[in-house]
């Protein structure tokens, strides 16, 4: 084939369409940030964001493997896999110039990772199974320095390699059975690894970041957690979530400037995370929606735009949530129906019908998507399963004698508090489906809130009154004063549970500090009652809705 080719003139390629999507970090972002560069067969694509046009990196004999993009940009790495007994290229490309800067060679069938040191000095290369070895490349000579095996013998293979962020000399590797912290020591052309310890723990890395000052650095697992590993002892420091992991692994970990991590699954989704605990951080703070008759509303927040508007003719929609997964949006109506509805275009998914007699008031998901639980004016807690193609009624709660209306479900999705127009806020055990407490006032509950420790929870209503209530055995702590005049609608907490915000009858957004009791700011704007707020995600906005149809955004008053 070599020789057939080399007797012909060659086609000038002119663009290429399409993307595999199976090369690990297969698709990376230039420094530039006017640019993506991903792999295609035995191609690289350099494609400009903005006119879509592109270059091409064409030197491969067959498809690459992997392909890594040096911190200054100056250069881009790729590995090829090509057939048991034959060695597998590594490319170096100039990326001004388009051309090759270097071809390395000494991998066996399979380049399965590369990553450049921080001052683009080195090149660190990992082989596949056939291979087994790491080695470590000097870009300026183009030649290797030193190798050594990538695992110990009663290892398995290592998947992924990153270098440190601030040293030259030190990089990581992982796999299976493998985790390990190597230095080089370049004046006697080794490579010396440490086994990092992970405790009881067993797990197959995915991937690997580093924290921008080299403190710690992350690995995805195939168990759906995050191992945090200190670069200084090689010791582990923390991993999470311990429930609720990750479906089918982590694959893909970047640290944001926030020091927030952003995580990809194996399941498609992206998921933004914070450290030690790695627990989803839920929701998106550029989104918002809202209900008014019989429209629901998503909205854009940078920008106010409205993106999609639901309409349902005749009905009149009490309450919405977003599912935790993003997939849909559930929605609570007057005509006893609880209707889910896709995000992006609308379309109705399903409804379950005759909910409740009296019209859905309220409604909540569970934090893992499967289980709706909705309130009705006829006072019913009902708990739904939902599956792919059908939706279960489980169990009905039937201790309200009026309205439900609010509903917020504990974390580990086992307890949920409920508010009533009854004068009755109930914490549920939903896995028994009984009461654990009740919490009794002479009000007509409006908004119930649970602090983020869970340990207590707050409350308000017609009577203008906060009330802090103990979950244990639901009696009061303190109680102040919400409004000078008329009821409290909307009520909603940080995720630190420092602050919390009101909004009600009076007009006037209130912004408490949760110990101290007291209100630190006011926002004035609204000329109809506050019917609802809420804190977004990233704890920049506060958003409120009033009677009169009025959305208002407001800053959030600290920077995080």
């Amino acid at each position: 084939m070599a020789k057939e080719t080399e007797d012909f003139s060659q086609l000038e390629l002119e663009s290429i369409i399409g993307f595999n999507g199976k090369v690990p970090s297969g698709l990376t972002v230039h420094p530039d940030c006017e640019n993506i560069i991903y792999p295609l067969g035995c191609t690289a694509v350099v494609q400009n964001l903005k006119t879509s046009q592109q270059a091409f990196l064409e030197s491969h004999t067959n498809n690459i493997s992997f392909l890594a993009v040096s911190r200054s940009g100056r250069y881009i790495a790729t590995g090829q896999v090509t057939y048991m007994g034959f060695k597998a290229d590594i490319i170096i490309y100039d990326y001004v110039e388009k051309i090759t800067h270097a071809t390395m060679t000494l991998h066996q069938a399979k380049v399965e990772a590369l990553a450049f040191s921080p001052n683009d000095l080195y090149l660190v290369s990992l082989g596949g199974q056939d291979d087994g070895s790491v080695v470590i490349w000097n870009i300026a000579t183009k030649s290797s320095i030193c190798g050594s095996p990538a695992c110990v013998p009663t290892a398995g293979n290592a998947f992924s390699v990153r270098f440190a962020n601030n040293m030259d000399d030190t990089f990581i590797t992982g796999g299976t059975g493998t985790l390990r912290l190597w230095l080089l020591d370049l004046p006697n052309r080794k490579i010396r690894p440490t086994e990092c310890q992970t405790g009881p723990l067993k797990r197959m890395i995915n991937c690997i970041e580093v924290a921008k000052d080299d403190s710690f650095f992350y690995c995805g697992t195939t168990s759906g957690d995050i191992l945090m590993i200190s670069m200084k002892t090689g010791l582990l420091n923390n991993y999470g979530p311990i429930k609720n992991k990750f479906s089918l692994g982590v694959t893909a970990i970047v640290e944001l400037k926030s020091e927030d991590v952003l995580v990809g699954t194996g399941d498609g989704l992206i998921v933004l995370c914070k450290a030690p605990h790695f627990k989803a951080l839920n929701g998106t703070s550029d989104l918002f929606g809202t209900c008014s008759k019989a429209e629901i509303r998503i909205w854009h927040t940078p920008t106010n735009k409205e993106l999609l508007r639901i309409s349902v003719p005749n009905m009149t929609c009490n309450a919405i949530e977003f599912m935790r997964d993003g997939k849909s949006i559930i929605s609570a109506w007057n005509d006893g129906k609880i209707r889910a509805f896709t995000p992006e275009t609308g379309r109705l998914m399903y409804t379950i019908n005759n909910a409740h007699h009296d019209g859905v008031t309220a409604i909540a998901a569970t934090s893992d998507c499967k289980k709706i639980i909705s309130g009705g004016g006829e006072g019913q807690i009902r708990i739904w399963e939902i599956f792919p193609k059908s939706q279960k009624f489980t169990a009905g709660l039937k201790e309200h004698t009026s309205t439900v209306s609010c509903i917020k479900i504990k974390k580990n999705d086992q307890e949920c508090v409920t508010a009533s127009y009854d004068g009755t806020c109930i914490i549920w055990d939903i896995i028994r489906y009984a009461r654990n407490q009740m919490i009794l006032a002479n009000t007509l509950f409006k908004c119930v809130c649970y602090h983020p420790e869970e340990y207590q929870v707050i409350t308000s209503g017609k009577d203008r009154k906060i009330g802090y209530w103990e979950v244990y055995d639901g009696s009061a702590i303190r109680e102040l004063d919400g409004s000078l005049s008329g009821s409290v609608n909307g009520m909603d907490i940080t995720m630190n549970g420092d602050f919390f915000v009101t909004g009600g009858e009076d007009k006037l957004i209130k912004f408490w500090g949760y110990n101290e009791g007291e209100v630190i700011y006011i926002g004035i704007g609204h000329s109809g009652t506050v019917n609802r707020i809420k804190i977004s995600p990233s704890v920049k906005h506060i958003i409120s809705v009033s009677s009169d149809g009025a959305i208002l955004r407001w800053k959030y008053p600290y920077t995080n």
